[in-house]
């Protein structure tokens, strides 16, 4: 959930970056530092011992590796929707998987939300199975709890320990307060029963501000106790939440115009194309000289969309070429992609990367004929009151 500000990337999974933000070190840091103390007192060896400290750092890179498990297990539902994901992003509050567009239906929105939960709950579900098969659940549960005096192994201590933990993730991502999974999941839900999107997000963004008030009162209610830390922790978490919420609904009031608006609505319906066929050379002289644009549609004898041919791509081919090669051999690569559906929502074209590319899509029939362009101004002029 939420994001973080600087970053650097540490790996890649499957194409997805992990990203660090310096913010996450900190967490990192007073886990580590905590946790050394704690498994110091339960082994009673001396503080200048390297046993504690080693359990400190495994349980801290097993903490890591579990946020990490949880936010893909949200990139790979997105994944399995047709959602690219640009990356995956840790800092001091935890992580956000970045999705290049929202879901366009309740139930991918639901898979999605759920991915990462699932993901936690299976980490959990394996945790406890080691624990009570190795001391059973009465002295795993003792260890679970932290209890210095369980008399268990710094393996065990820390595998209760991440056991706990992965819970207690589990718990509050399913809190129904939006933006968190468990707000996004109801949002699935209302969506499914209202059939609207931007009704379902003002539904889940509100019970979102609800809790991240509780958070609030509840931090500093501990604060005032002696629990200044994790007040303090607690309350700036329900900042967050509120914070978000509320960003949600502005934006899904701007959005709410575009409700029910097809992409073809708006398309320009009489795009210039080049056809499959033209020359190199041809195609520089007639249309990237003639109407100085950057890139064009080509089209096969058919008019179905074959893809983008960029000004840039074209500049490449050496001249003695031009006259003997066809637009249809320098295609952009990937670009076939590049559109999108007339009978689509025009609201899934928001934060569309390859609309961010090209500053238009080119927009194609059910047959995959080129039907229209649609560009960043028509829909800037379709979000305007």
């Amino acid at each position: 959930m939420f994001g973080g500000g600087r970053s650097f990337t540490l790996f890649k999974v499957r194409g997805i970056r992990v990203t660090v933000d310096w913010s996450w070190f900190i967490v990192l840091f007073l886990v580590i530092f905590w946790l050394s103390d704690f498994y110091g007192s339960l082994l009673g060896v001396p503080n200048s011992s390297t046993e504690p400290y080693l359990l400190a750092v495994a349980s801290a890179a097993g903490f890591f590796g579990s946020i990490v498990l949880h936010e893909l297990g949200h990139a790979f539902m997105a994944a399995r929707n047709g959602i690219g994901i640009t990356r995956i992003s840790l800092w001091i509050f935890g992580g956000v998987a970045q999705m290049d567009r929202e879901s366009d239906s309740p139930g991918t929105e639901f898979q999605v939300a759920i991915g990462g939960p699932v993901v936690t709950a299976l980490i959990a579900a394996v945790l406890f199975a080691i624990g009570i098969l190795t001391v059973g659940w009465a002295e795993f549960r003792d260890t679970m709890e932290m209890d210095q005096f369980v008399g268990t192994s710094g393996v065990i201590a820390m595998v209760g320990w991440l056991a706990a933990v992965n819970l207690i993730v589990l718990f509050f991502n399913l809190l129904p307060a939006f933006p968190m999974d468990g707000g996004r999941i109801v949002r699935s839900i209302a969506w499914k029963i209202t059939g609207k999107r931007s009704a379902a997000t003002r539904f889940a963004a509100g019970l979102g501000r609800i809790f991240g008030y509780l958070f609030i009162g509840l931090g500093l209610l501990l604060a005032v106790r002696g629990s200044v830390f994790s007040g303090v922790w607690l309350a700036l978490i329900g900042v967050l939440i509120t914070g978000s919420a509320r960003a949600a609904t502005v934006q899904t009031n701007v959005t709410s115009r575009l409700d029910g608006i097809k992409v073809g609505d708006i398309m320009d319906e009489h795009p210039v194309a080049i056809p499959a066929t033209t020359s190199v050379d041809q195609a520089l002289d007639e249309y990237f000289l003639r109407y100085q644009w950057s890139w064009f549609p080509v089209v096969d004898g058919g008019n179905r969309f074959l893809g983008m041919i960029i000004r840039d791509q074209v500049d490449q081919v050496p001249e003695t070429d031009r006259t003997s090669t066809t637009v249809s051999e320098h295609l952009e690569l990937n670009s076939r992609a590049f559109h999108i559906s007339e009978e689509a929502l025009l609201e899934s074209l928001l934060g569309n990367p390859d609309m961010r590319k090209f500053g238009a899509l080119m927009v194609t029939d059910h047959g995959g004929q080129l039907a229209g362009v649609v560009t960043v101004e028509q829909l800037g002029r379709a979000l305007k009151p």
